[in-house]
């Protein structure tokens, strides 16, 4: 880990304000001093900017946590059984309960389902009771060193210094998770000043203390990404023995009532609106629970990336909301970590593109398993098998 004194950053603004530095990598000193002179450029003072990087320093710790993602290799039942508990379901039904005026606010303004940011409040800090360690300052600047996303993490750093600048940030303590979102909900600098919301009314947007201020700013949120109001996201649903499974998947959508001619039939309740657009999705394949992923799913995914914490976070919302547990056949095995890397390789020596060979299945590498069952025969639900990486 490497440290910046107060002395060595006293002028830093202006010993890089005309020099070309690298976005990202090299010295970690000299890449502060680009970040210094990009925030001036930017047009915040040396006082904000010189306050904000006094004491920054490299995080080994954040690198670790960032490399090791290996939880998203699980497949969607794995998955879901470990993030959904029973204590989850009835802390999750409680807040509902306890913070049911902020939620009717929520849904009346932003159109959003209080089971939606009940599971997010819930899979990203328990409801409030684990918000991270991480200084997040450090925590920004030693992603945005790091070349592997510094687009992401770079803009992040200048959005932190302006909270700063206005008081919503302490560079020296405010802490959160490794990847720098701060509140119960997590959120990045930047969400945080596009769309903070004092939901309490103190005057100030406090993410860390005030439940009312974290999910009203996540619904503002979610809204502004695209959310729809008033509509469905996710839905168990029973299909006909002889559907056809090269249909499924997110990159299909048809008219519910199209899906509702092939025999498509909710588990429980109606189907949606007729005419909103939709697609079947079979997180575990053919053996596992089938659902019909509409809209405002693919929303989600702007505030997770990752497809399994996606599809998790919805069912638990429908789960809060009241729907039943999910049925299943009995997938057939898949692949352990090991072999999905071997997979992704072959996938991509086929011309496939799959994304990172990282032994996760995406959407991606579920296009690319689906284009290959396709293409020998195989029933074709994205899911994969031993069987399919032998043939291939």
């Amino acid at each position: 880990m490497k440290t910046l004194s107060k002395i060595a950053l006293s002028g830093l603004l202006f010993v890089a304000s005309n020099a070309a530095v690298a976005q990202c990598g090299g010295s970690f000193s000299s890449f502060l001093q680009g970040v210094a002179a990009e925030a001036q450029r930017k047009g915040l003072s040396a006082q904000v900017v010189n306050g904000f990087l006094d004491g920054a320093r490299q995080d080994a710790a954040v690198l670790k946590a960032d490399r090791a993602q290996g939880v998203f290799q699980l497949p969607f039942l794995d998955f879901s059984q470990r993030l959904i508990s029973q204590n989850r379901l009835q802390n999750g039904r409680a807040n509902a309960q306890k913070w049911d005026a902020v939620f009717d606010r929520v849904e009346r303004e932003y159109g959003v389902s209080r089971g939606v940011l009940l599971a997010f409040w819930a899979f990203e800090t328990d409801f409030g009771q684990v918000q991270g360690s991480f200084n997040t300052r450090n925590a920004l600047l030693t992603l945005a060193h790091d070349c592997r996303r510094p687009d992401l993490f770079r803009p992040q750093v200048f959005a932190a210094m302006e909270l700063y600048r206005r008081g919503g940030l302490d560079p020296a303590s405010t802490t959160g998770a490794w990847a720098g979102e701060i509140g119960m909900v997590q959120m990045l600098p930047g969400d945080i000043l596009e769309n903070g919301v004092d939901g309490d009314g103190d005057g100030r947007v406090s993410l860390k203390t005030s439940p009312a201020d974290a999910l009203l700013s996540g619904a503002k949120m979610l809204r502004h990404l695209g959310w729809r109001a008033g509509e469905p996201w996710l839905q168990e649903v029973a299909l006909p023995a002889d559907f056809d499974w090269s249909q499924t998947g997110l990159g299909n959508t048809r008219r519910v009532s199209d899906w509702a001619k092939a025999g498509v039939r909710a588990r429980q309740g109606a189907l949606g609106p007729a005419n909103l657009r939709a697609s079947v999705l079979l997180p575990q394949g053919r053996g596992g629970p089938a659902f019909l992923a509409y809209p405002n799913f693919s929303v989600l995914f702007e505030w997770n990336k990752s497809f399994v914490y996606v599809t998790t976070a919805a069912y638990f919302a429908t789960r809060l909301e009241g729907a039943p547990v999910y049925t299943v056949a009995g997938p057939a095995p898949g692949l352990g970590p090991q072999g999905m890397v071997a997979l992704q390789k072959k996938l991509t020596a086929r011309g496939h593109d799959v994304g990172a060979i990282d032994g996760i299945l995406g959407a991606k590498t579920r296009a690319a398993v689906q284009a290959e069952q396709n293409r020998l025969g195989l029933p074709a639900d994205a899911w994969p098998t031993q069987d399919l990486l032998n043939r291939l």
